[in-house]
């Protein structure tokens, strides 16, 4: 007999255990809730959120904590609570269920099925009275209890047209290989949707959207037009003053309620800032910039003093988000009043108020969100700004903390990792590097799975869910990252692990892949495939791009016909190939991406020079690898058989497996890997 009882105490979940006390019986997600569903002949209601989403907190206080409401939940339905950080692949699948119906997607999601999981009906918050045209949430409790009970013709028409819908999404969709006039033709309708005064896309809420910016800066490197590279620069610079980025503790909130970055939702998660390090660092090494710089530090040390997640023998990897609300009430961690500014910092009050954007009537809500307003000054003003920020820094410090979600995530820590490590040669900082080795060691040694493969969630000692794609790729792309760093072969065997781990498990036919693998037991009615990106990149798409990398690495054309495969398969219709930049980017990668081979003796200052050349070019197409001696590169890879010159290091720049003339100086070797020749 199903046990009449909230059961999410027993998970790790924050988001889970925040729903822990509820009066609702909730369920995880899983076999047996779903068996419990058909023993019962009950419809399943499924809410799903994260630990850092507002909505989802007011939503829970005001129906999932009130008695009445959880009774009739409990009476009506089989109610499962999922976190969607944890089981992505889930969240995914009602998310395209729900967009199918017309609503706009957001969390929280609330998903009404069959007791197989199949859903027919859903929306995101719904309020506890009718308002904003909405029913309230026990009407829709009823109402759809009783159009599944009653075997209304609605439920069954859903049931089957959604099916079809997620088949549809699911199905293979081979063509050709993308080429350079769809890459064009997806840069200029992007480019064509760019903000020209604030940056980033047109309208609210703005979101920084990172796979669409990166493949529009290295599509700009492919075509030499600058439009993209300063559409990217525009959006920095307008995102690292604005009220979006926080000034004190560094890092970036998920998006901007309004069209100038000013009101953000205050939550702050990895994979943003993960992703807008690495644009940070692409951006400062084409145009060195004082304000990527200080940006990109600010963030680096949020993420290493904020986001540590819990250490295990030395070695601990990044946590996953920041609440944006904290005592009950969203961003009152971050906002400020002018009388907290004047009493804190006295006689520097007026100019840091005149920077930051601090007046009596605040600019949110009677308080002020912090935002840089006014140009750099001289060094002795910003000094003095510096000082001003430490102060309230401080101060803040002692408020109430919003709550973090430290659970481990391969996927969003893969991205991190790869940030680090090119942002550590770009800014000259050895100690991110380390940082970066450290949390890929501490997911090999605590998430990898049987099959070699990674897991995807990990807490308190327990790995909590399942490796998808999205893990495997993230990873293997952070091992290359990490060789390109350091030179270590062993990330190249590692990555090599890992890719074949995602042909074993989550490989489709059609030379594709799945987000689930293969033995995943409790995914609902379709085995869900994707290469459209979403906030992160979709797994498969970055899988095309490690497959391009080993390629270029290792020269074995068996790597390209891997890449190959996976890009053919979700090219099948060009119309939707504007929603996988990343996609296109690994297309680009495959075709024109550069080996940069350094040759030399690792000790000799020459050869470091060399590879600091190559770790700081901006362009996104460029792999990394090194070479001892002349026997060191596989006999398939175009500088097979090179080595130092006579007199010293050198760089070869290999292009469509044919490498250039030896190239000794570090000036020389950035000019050369900037021209697509």
């Amino acid at each position: 007999m199903a046990e009449a009882a909230n059961l999410l105490g027993r998970e790790t979940s924050p988001y889970l255990l925040q729903h822990a006390g509820n009066p609702v019986h909730w369920r995880p997600w899983g076999r047996a809730a779903l068996d419990e569903a058909k023993a019962a002949n009950k419809p399943i209601m499924v809410s799903i959120g994260y630990a850092a989403c507002h909505w989802c907190h007011v939503m829970a206080h005001e129906s999932f904590e009130d008695p009445e409401t959880a009774a009739l939940m409990n009476r009506l339905f089989v109610n499962i609570k999922i976190d969607r950080e944890e089981r992505p692949d889930i969240d995914r699948i009602y998310m395209s269920a729900l967009q199918a119906l017309g609503e706009q997607g957001g969390w929280p999601l609330t998903m009404f099925t069959t007791p197989d999981g199949t859903p027919f009906w859903g929306g995101t918050y719904f309020p506890p009275e009718p308002r904003w045209g909405r029913p309230s949430f026990r009407q829709v409790l009823e109402g759809v209890a009783n159009a599944f009970h009653t075997g209304a013709e609605a439920v069954l028409q859903n049931t089957k047209a959604l099916t079809q819908l997620l088949e549809r999404e699911a199905a293979a969709s081979v063509g050709d290989l993308p080429g350079p006039g769809q890459l064009d033709a997806v840069a200029n309708a992007y480019l064509r949707m760019t903000d020209p005064a604030q940056g980033g896309l047109k309208g609210a809420p703005k979101f920084p959207h990172p796979p669409i910016y990166r493949f529009l800066w290295q599509n700009a490197f492919r075509t030499g037009d600058p439009a993209a590279l300063d559409a990217l620069h525009l959006m920095l610079e307008r995102m690292s003053q604005g009220g979006i980025y926080d000034h004190l503790g560094g890092g970036y909130a998920r998006y901007s309620t309004d069209e100038i970055w000013l009101v953000p939702h205050f939550e702050k998660m990895l994979y943003d800032n993960a992703q807008l390090l690495e644009l940070l660092t692409l951006a400062h090494a084409h145009r060195p910039n004082l304000l990527y710089a200080a940006r990109a530090a600010e963030t680096v040390g949020w993420m290493m003093r904020d986001m540590t997640a819990q250490c295990v023998d030395g070695k601990a990897a990044f946590a996953a988000s920041e609440d944006a609300d904290s005592e009950g009430e969203e961003g009152r961690f971050y906002v400020w009043t002018e009388a907290e500014a004047d009493a804190l910092l006295g006689p520097e009050a007026p100019a840091f108020k005149r920077a930051y954007d601090v007046t009596q009537g605040g600019n949110w809500e009677g308080h002020t969100i912090l935002r840089r307003v006014t140009p750099p000054g001289t060094a002795d003003e910003e000094a003095a700004l510096a000082r001003a920020r430490e102060v309230l820094f401080r101060a803040r410090a002692k408020r109430v903390r919003p709550a973090r979600d430290d659970k481990v995530l391969a996927d969003w820590n893969g991205l991190a990792i790869a940030a680090l490590a090119r942002a550590s040669a770009v800014f000259a900082q050895p100690g991110w590097l380390d940082r970066a080795r450290e949390a890929f060691g501490f997911i090999l040694a605590n998430m990898t799975d049987l099959r070699g493969g990674v897991a995807h969630a990990w807490r308190l000692g327990r790995v909590t869910a399942a490796g998808m794609i999205d893990d495997q790729a993230a990873m293997a792309r952070a091992a290359l990252a990490l060789h390109a760093a350091t030179g270590d072969e062993s990330y190249i065997a590692i990555a090599i692990r890992l890719a074949d781990a995602a042909r074993d498990a989550f490989a489709d036919l059609d030379g594709g892949f799945y987000t689930t693998a293969a033995d995943a037991a409790d995914v609902p009615v379709i085995r869900p495939r994707t290469a459209v990106d979403d906030a992160t990149p979709a797994g498969s798409a970055i899988m095309a791009e490690v497959l391009a990398r080993l390629y270029h690495l290792i020269g074995d054309p068996a790597w390209r016909a891997r890449a190959e495969a996976v890009l053919t398969a979700f090219s099948g219709q060009p119309d939707q190939l504007s929603a996988m930049p990343t996609l296109l980017g690994a297309a680009d990668l495959l075709e024109e991406g550069a080996c940069i081979v350094v040759a030399g003796d690792a000790s000799d200052g020459r050869e470091q020079a060399l590879v600091a050349a190559a770790l700081r070019s901006p362009d996104p197409a460029v792999t990394v690898t090194r070479a001892i001696d002349a026997g060191t590169l596989p006999e398939g890879h175009p500088a097979h058989g090179k080595a130092s010159g006579p007199d010293g290091p050198v760089a070869y720049v290999c292009r469509r497996n044919v490498c250039g003339l030896p190239i000794g100086g570090p000036d020389a070797l950035a000019e050369a890997v900037l021209t697509r020749a």
